[in-house]
């Protein structure tokens, strides 16, 4: 369970089965579309990878090929085979994790600042990919390595890894129905007066790639927000995420003219408040990275049924920011909210 640009990896589900499997229409379905019943019969695999099985002869009803479409009856045996092949091509690195929870389908890490999730260009090693393949050699079977959602290379905190395919559909699907808690913890710019909910639709920028941007053809986003610490220029955020679209809540928090701290895309110019002392200055000139960090994950576990709730402290940085922005707001109790350049 993007964060914030924690994207959701909801086509995860997508790798083959490791022998042919097989199993009965039950009567109940009779009359519905094989595809669909399929999805039913098998649903530790996703809908587009059944449908892609189909169309290649890979899943045979009564022994013979059918479209998609097709109508099934009650009692036909369903075969599916396909070759197992690895979902994953990074190579396994030696790179200390911090777990949070550990069980045989799922690992929840608490992820640092500045590891990247995904290899890709310019990040071929040195991945949480990389260190998921080192601790647990199976999950590459796994598509993505058993990861279903993401947080930026500098937003910290806690993840959840499906180890099986089972899990990874499971949490998917906890996903995809808006059942997964993600909380999270953003020091923004700017003394916030009361909570809200931010409902505007993102996609990427239609300009810079590099960068989202709320849009009115984009997809839906909706992020709620909730005061935890009012400083003099600056406000620590509880944000709940109802969606999972990338770089989310930053761009949310942009949108509101109340940018996070440090972000270097949608942060804006450095802002202190009056007075600020040097010990202040030094501290926000210095967070170079967004002050955001994925605090708490609660999901059902996808075998047991079962709450898990997982909880990853604040990182140091972010501590020190903080205690800066109190000792600050502690000595000008009563001065307004002002701020310089």
């Amino acid at each position: 369970m993007t964060d914030d640009h924690d994207t959701d990896a909801s086509d995860a589900t997508d790798a083959a089965p490791d022998a042919p499997r097989s199993a009965r229409v039950p009567d109940a379905l009779a009359g519905r579309r094989f595809d669909a019943v399929l999805a039913e019969l098998f649903p530790e695999y996703s809908r587009s990878r059944l449908s892609a099985w189909v169309k290649s002869g890979d899943v045979l009803l009564d022994g013979a090929t059918v479209r998609p479409r097709e109508a099934v009856r009650g009692g036909q045996e369903v075969v599916l085979t396909a070759t197992l092949e690895p979902q994953v091509s990074a190579g396994p690195e030696d790179i200390p994790l911090s777990v949070l929870y550990e069980d045989a389908e799922v690992l929840v890490i608490d992820k640092p600042a500045g590891l990247v999730v995904h290899p890709g260009a310019g990040n071929h090693t040195g991945t949480l990919v990389n260190a998921l393949l080192f601790r647990d050699p199976a999950i590459a079977a796994v598509p993505r390595a058993g990861i279903v959602h993401r947080l930026d290379k500098d937003t910290s905190g806690v993840m959840v890894v499906a180890r099986t395919l089972q899990a990874q559909a499971a949490l998917v699907a906890q996903l995809s129905a808006r059942e997964v808690h993600r909380q999270y913890l953003a020091v923004v710019v700017g003394a916030l007066v009361s909570g809200g909910t931010v409902a505007a639709p993102i996609d990427r920028h239609p300009r810079d790639r590099l960068r989202m941007a709320v849009r009115d053809d984009g997809r839906e986003a909706t992020t709620h927000y909730r005061l935890q610490e009012r400083f003099r220029a600056h406000t620590a955020l509880e944000c709940r995420l109802e969606t999972g679209r990338t770089h989310q809540i930053r761009v949310h928090m942009a949108h509101l003219k109340h940018p996070i701290v440090g972000d270097p895309l949608y942060g804006g110019p450095l802002k202190l408040p009056r007075g600020a002392s040097d010990e202040l200055a030094a501290a926000l000139r210095g967070f170079k990275r967004q002050a955001l960090h994925a605090q708490v994950l609660e999901f059902a576990h996808p075998a047991t049924g079962e709450p898990v709730r997982c909880e990853a402290p604040l990182p140091e940085d972010l501590q020190a920011l903080l205690r800066e922005l109190r000792t600050d707001a502690a000595a000008h109790a009563v001065t307004g909210t002002g701020a310089r350049r």
